[in-house]
């Protein structure tokens, strides 16, 4: 997936400079009106999520309002406070991630997922949900299914590079890979969060490919998904009644779900520039959970095309900010984990927003950085700090060796060898 680019030195910044006296100075120890000021970290990056934030508190405010009212004894604000103090603190958890060695993660993976597998199952006898529907804990504090799709991705990425030289084995691959697969999968899809288990699968199989796995173990991995796939379609209801949804709205909106009538009306409403933010209509005549699932459509009507098409912009910006900081990971482990992180991120708002306009049977994913939910903005801006940190040690180690270059991992290579040198990676461990 990824290729090699070429390499280019500059001057080590700690080589001297000889003064008209004969005696070196260091150019380090004094400024330099000429040497730009360089953040050890990926600044794009930081500033896509920044604005897909503050755009997102302020979309939540106005498509919270009303069920604010509603649901918390006529207070406006409650949603978007509760929501601002929980991005205080994420913001918090990032900015240690982004200091956090990601290689630490080989330790903390095992104890990781562990504790994942219990509060999924914990979720089941103590969860909060609707009838026959068990998601929360502490009330509708924690979700941990948004915890899981950190951890499987955190997970995979460690044991797929330690296992790395042994992944085309069936016995070292596919099967270790579908046992923890169906093992988180099948405990979310009990709870039931069909969404989730979906994101899972796909990381689950991204993570192998992007790893080096057998193609031959990778497309025996789509059949039996398809397969589990069909037999959930038979089984599940819910299911079962958003594809046949989908379907009959493909043919004539007009037949589609309710949820995705009321949402393309919202974006039919906005045309081109939009009503307003806090004009919109729909989110108060029928327009199911606005501050959540549905928020793109009220961006939709909010801000109009042109709002909804900047989204997507800051969303494909991300995906393409993501993908060149996997390139230019120190190591294979930090590649895993960035091309991993970013493709969750972007899955999880292209399935909000496809879903929203019936390009895909409904699903019920949130929007990252903008809709509702606690659980879900910590564990994204958590995957943001990791790979703030990934960028902080590949400047460092650039810096340290004196130059600068595009050290870019080939994840489907043959080999799958870095190449550069091996003292590099023992630099990038030691940071």
């Amino acid at each position: 997936m990824f290729h090699t680019m070429g390499k280019r030195t500059s001057v080590n910044s700690n080589q001297g400079s000889t003064g008209s006296s004969g005696s070196s100075t260091n150019p380090d120890s004094r400024p330099s009106l000429g040497r730009p000021v360089q953040l050890k970290i990926d600044v794009p990056l930081l500033l896509i999520v920044l604005v897909l934030t503050v755009f997102g508190t302020l979309m939540l405010y106005s498509a919270s309002y009303f069920p604010s009212i509603k649901f918390y004894g006529g207070n406006p604000f409650r949603i978007v406070e509760r929501q601002i103090i929980v991005l205080l603190i994420s913001l918090a958890g990032a900015t240690f991630l982004a200091f956090f060695n990601y290689h630490y993660w080989q330790r903390l993976a095992v104890p990781m997922i562990a504790i994942t597998i219990f509060i999924l199952l914990a979720v089941l006898w103590t969860g909060r949900g609707g009838t026959d529907v068990r998601r929360q804990l502490l009330g509708d504090s924690v979700q941990p299914s948004e915890l899981a799709k950190l951890a499987i991705v955190i997970y995979l990425a460690v044991w797929l590079f330690a296992k790395r030289d042994q992944i085309h084995k069936v016995s070292f691959g596919l099967i270790p890979l579908a046992i923890m697969m169906g093992v988180l999968g099948g405990l979310i899809a009990v709870q039931p969060d069909l969404s989730a288990v979906i994101t899972v699968v796909f990381l689950g199989g991204l993570m192998f490919f992007l790893a080096g796995g057998d193609l031959k173990q990778i497309a025996i991995l789509v059949i039996v998904t398809l397969i589990a796939g069909w037999l959930v379609f038979q089984i599940s209801a819910t299911a079962s009644d958003r594809v046949d949804g989908f379907i009959a709205g493909m043919a004539n909106p007009l037949r589609a779900p309710d949820q995705v009538q009321r949402s393309i009306e919202s974006f039919i409403n906005g045309g081109l520039v939009g009503l307003g933010i806090g004009k919109g209509q729909t989110k108060l005549t029928g327009l199911q959970v606005p501050h959540t699932d549905s928020i793109f459509a009220v961006i939709g009507e909010e801000t109009g095309m042109l709002g909804a098409g900047f989204v997507l912009l800051l969303f494909a910006l991300l995906l393409w900010r993501g993908f060149h900081i996997a390139r230019r990971a120190p190591d294979e482990l930090g590649s895993l984990l960035a091309a991993g992180l970013t493709c969750w991120i972007a899955f999880e708002a292209f399935i909000n927003m496809a879903s929203v306009v019936n390009l895909i049977p409904y699903a019920g994913n949130a929007l990252p950085f903008i809709s509702k939910g606690g659980s879900n903005l910590m564990v994204t801006l958590a995957a943001i700090g990791i790979l703030l940190n990934i960028s902080r040690l590949s400047v460092q180690i650039q810096e340290e060796n004196g130059r600068f270059f595009s050290a870019v991992v080939d994840l489907r290579g043959r080999n799958r060898r870095r190449r550069v040198s091996r003292s590099d990676r023992s630099r990038g461990l030691e940071a």
